[in-house]
């Protein structure tokens, strides 16, 4: 789970850009929206492009999104309770 984390960290600030940011600078329990990072709905949409492609994981729903994209350490429960099994 701490690798995921700090994958997910890198991937985030790859993803979105954030070119001011290390993957240390951001908590694993820190707010991603508003507070926190202050990510907006366009990061959001990012984020769902992130889960498809590095994942493989389609969110059923926006309200799904409001309880995955929470933190770091949401998306990394998220990722690890429905990521596809390799056969």
């Amino acid at each position: 789970m701490e690798k995921l984390m700090a994958d997910l960290k890198q991937q985030i600030i790859a993803q979105l850009n954030l070119k001011d940011l290390k993957p240390e600078d951001i908590g694993n329990d820190q707010p991603l929206f508003v507070e926190g990072l202050g990510l907006d709905s366009i990061d959001a949409l990012e984020l769902i492009v992130l889960l498809q492609q590095e994942y493989k994981i389609k969110l059923a729903s926006a309200e799904e999104g409001q309880s995955v994209f929470r933190s770091v350490r949401t998306m990394a429960q998220y990722i690890t309770e429905h990521q596809p099994k390799a056969v």
